[in-house]
């Protein structure tokens, strides 16, 4: 998971990225770049850290050029370094960079190429520089430069790379190229800002970014598009390949995105706010006779969804935590130690709102149960009579392929186990689960949109088929205790 945004502007751009990178923010904070074009070359600037902590005011005044790309990373499997920072750049042909979102599911196989065939070198471990390399060697064959050439050249990309991803390339002399999977797994959105002086276009992740910097969402990328913008503000797109069926990620809308966002013309809030009412419609029919005096969601994702299951039963809905806003995504941290000392950290409750209750918690999803464990037992400490915890999502028991750093199965809690031993586990006196139907239900706009989603974390079907070795592959590099290694030094 990781925040991407690029813009073709009448004027220096740094600023804008800057902006839309602080909105995308939470898609990553691990690490974050800004590169910029003038008329001759390429500056980029990047390192590890939040958006406001990379970027000072002299490296912003560095960024100068009114086309750029920038990108917000959390640490993905085999990318936990400063190098592995984005955006990537190579200086051939032309000088190209590249942000990326997703994961490519044919990496080893590209890597082999990019080496042997294409003659080109990867120093990273990162699956984006592969793909910023195949971009590269596609382009240079077209053997010249402009829209048609690049648009020819990502059908290669789209013949050589399997997976989900979004990307943002900028090509000195050119423009930029955006584009996305075939089957729109990761998100891509396109927006437009009209001015005296022309069109202005920007792509992003999620629509909000636009929000800040005064575009207009247009549309949202189509699964298999690539779509050119010159440094004169043409806008030039193509349907690269044959667009498959069309299965978004539905964990966007159950956690990954902000709910002010639009993704395929579907609005997170709402889709969460029919989450919580499926749920709370299951609550009613397990548990007619309900002892619940309040509902409290476990902040931030989950509140839409609290707010309606509260709605259903008809008991209160209460805030009962409050946040520390200098912490981080517990989900994204790298290393189960960390996560650890970050709940406490990051959640402190209002006792007020629990003593002698039979509270619901809500919660977006549980996946390793770290976060939920010592939540519940925060609560009872300060005085709840029963905790019962209800999941927007169905039991987490797959790991996602295509650019979210899940951990290896054996890290789930829901992994090879009941639901009634992962209440025990969790330390509750109920344990509720979205059906996976519902969720799908949930996501599903009565206005239009997507109808299948990929719901392969919860139901363990992958819609590119990666190989029988992959799932080893991403086991070792994905375990804490595989991270854990790779941190320590040498």
């Amino acid at each position: 998971m990781c925040g991407i945004i690029g813009i073709v502007a009448r004027h220096d751009v740094a600023a804008q990225l800057y902006d839309g990178l602080m909105v995308l923010q939470h898609r990553g904070q691990d690490a974050a770049g800004i590169a910029t074009a003038d008329e001759r070359k390429l500056l980029v600037h990047k390192g590890n850290g939040l958006v406001s902590e990379v970027f000072d005011a002299a490296a912003m005044r560095k960024l100068v050029g009114s086309m750029g790309i920038g990108h917000c990373r959390y640490p993905t499997a085999g990318s936990e370094g400063h190098e592995e920072a984005q955006p990537f750049y190579v200086n051939s042909p032309y000088g190209i960079a590249l942000a990326h979102n997703g994961n490519l599911v044919n990496t080893e196989t590209l890597r082999a190429e990019v080496f042997q065939q294409d003659r080109r070198n990867i120093n990273t471990e990162s699956d984006s520089e592969v793909l910023l390399n195949v971009f590269a060697h596609e382009l240079d064959n077209q053997r010249e430069l402009g829209p048609d050439a690049a648009l020819r050249a990502m059908e290669n990309v789209y013949r050589r790379c399997t997976g989900g991803f979004a990307a943002v390339a900028m090509v000195l002399g050119l423009g930029l190229v955006a584009f996305r999977d075939p089957n729109g797994i990761r998100p891509l959105v396109l927006g437009k800002r009209s001015g005296p002086d022309g069109d202005e276009w920007a792509v992003a992740s999620e629509s909000v970014a636009f929000d800040l910097i005064g575009f207009e969402r247009v549309r949202d990328i189509a699964p298999g598009e690539a779509v050119v913008v010159t440094g004169d503000g043409t806008l030039h797109a193509r349907q690269c390949v044959e667009p498959r069926e069309h299965t978004p990620c539905i964990f966007e809308y159950v956690y990954l995105a902000r709910p002010d966002s639009m993704i395929d013309d579907v609005s997170v809030h709402k889709a969460r706010m029919r989450m919580g009412q499926k749920l709370g419609e299951k609550i009613l029919r397990l548990f007619p006779d309900h002892d619940i005096d309040t509902v409290i969601p476990i902040p931030d994702s989950s509140r839409d969804a609290a707010l309606e299951v509260a709605h259903v039963l008809g008991v209160k809905y209460r805030e009962g935590f409050v946040k520390n806003r200098y912490v981080g995504r517990t989900f994204i941290m790298p290393g189960q130690e960390q996560r650890t000392k970050s709940v406490r950290r990051k959640l402190n409750p209002i006792p007020l709102e629990f003593r002698n209750r039979v509270v619901l918690l809500v919660d977006d999803s549980i996946v390793r149960g770290t976060t939920s464990r010592q939540i519940v037992q925060m609560v009872r400490d300060v005085g709840a009579r029963k905790v019962y915890l209800a999941s927007a999502a169905p039991p987490v028991r797959y790991p996602n392929i295509y650019g979210i750093d899940m951990p290896a199965p054996e890290e789930f809690i829901a992994h090879g186990r009941s639901e009634e031993e992962i209440q025990e586990l969790l330390g509750v006196d109920w344990l509720v689960y979205q059906d996976l139907a519902d969720l799908e239900d949930s996501v599903t706009s009565p206005k239009g949109g997507p109808t299948r989603f990929d719901c392969s974390c919860f139901n363990g079907e992958y819609v590119t088929g990666p190989g029988e070795d992959y799932f080893e592959r991403i086991r070792q590099l994905r375990s804490d205790a595989a991270k854990s290694t790779r941190r320590q030094p040498a």
